[in-house]
């Protein structure tokens, strides 16, 4: 191809990019495509190097890959220093503005599962009526006290387990939130049936005498993995209160608004169920570790996160 029709066939995505640089606000393509249309850039600065095109080409289509570099690059630094702020103050300040749907949430979840805990000591045949006896042999197998290592080992590696348990916290999470837009039940349902299913496990295997082996591998990641749920759910109560109490707005447009703190709710989550399932991987299924170090760890986990949501973030809204 010769320059001037390798010009001529460029020429408006060229003049359109340096149009974004000189000012995004008044961009003639969406800013979203930027990272696609730099590498376009770059591509036709490499064929005009390539073919020996004209110095004054090559000059300013390396001009204009420079400023891109430069800008997308500190597109990518503001990008980074927003999720810093998200999770230094916007999460829980957002937790702590959505304090009632986070409250119902955490009594659906935590009242049964603090309440089953209680019962099984005294009535632990009850357990029978919650898991399956393929679930409880499973369980006995995971946290019997003769093993080398803790909790669920399908897998040959730490790091397979941390895949499995980012899925599985994943998996709950969605459930938990998504479920809020059947008019809030299913959120209310999978927050239910979660404290449940591990107020049973935990009220059982406390009973038996697994007490060490259970409570030391759970308590690292409890904190992070419990509020994770209870966050979600919340988040799912915010979609279903939009959906059956859509005020004077349409429902449609109640969702759509209730859906920006639902979803920055579960963002948040997302980032705990991550951290959660990287300690229930890589710390909570030590045995070399002893009990008390592990107890103190979760007790302090669970300390650190609550004076997080109760104060990080209140300096700058006083401002």
């Amino acid at each position: 191809m010769r320059q001037h029709q390798f010009e001529e066939a460029h020429a408006g995505e060229w003049r359109e990019f340096e149009s974004f640089l000189d000012n995004p606000k008044k961009a003639a393509f969406d800013p979203a495509e930027m990272p696609a249309r730099y590498r376009r850039i770059c591509q036709s600065l490499a064929l005009a190097a390539d073919r020996q095109y004209s110095p004054e080409l090559v000059d300013r289509l390396n001009r204009i890959a420079l400023r891109g570099h430069h800008a997308l690059y500190r597109n990518r630094r503001r990008q980074s220093q927003r999720v810093l702020e998200f999770l230094l103050a916007g999460f829980p300040a957002l937790v702590r503005a959505e304090w009632r749907l986070v409250l119902a949430a955490g009594l659906l979840f935590f009242g049964p599962l603090l309440a089953l805990i209680a019962v099984l000591q005294a009535f632990p045949e009850f357990v029978h009526y919650l898991l399956a006896p393929e679930q409880i042999a499973s369980f006995h197998q995971m946290y019997d006290p003769a093993s080398k290592r803790l909790g669920m080992r399908g897998a040959d590696s730490n790091l397979m387990m941390f895949g499995f348990y980012i899925w599985n916290n994943i998996r709950i999470g969605f459930q938990t939130f998504a479920g809020g837009l059947l008019f809030g039940v299913g959120s209310i349902w999978f927050l239910g049936a979660n404290g449940v299913i591990i107020g049973a496990v935990a009220g059982y295997l406390t009973q038996v005498g697994y007490t060490q082996t259970f409570w030391s591998f759970v308590a690292g990641h409890s904190s992070l993995e419990l509020l994770a749920i209870v966050f979600s759910g919340a988040a799912g109560l915010r979609l279903g209160m939009a959906v059956i109490s859509p005020g004077n707005m349409s429902r449609r447009a109640a969702l759509v608004a209730a859906a920006r703190p639902a979803v920055r709710l579960m963002y948040g989550a997302a980032m705990m169920f991550l951290a959660a399932a990287f300690v229930e991987a890589f710390w909570s299924p030590l045995t070399e570790i002893p009990f008390r170090v592990k107890i103190g760890v979760g007790a302090t986990g669970w300390l650190v996160l609550l004076a997080y949501f109760l104060l990080a973030g209140r300096a700058r809204a006083a401002r």
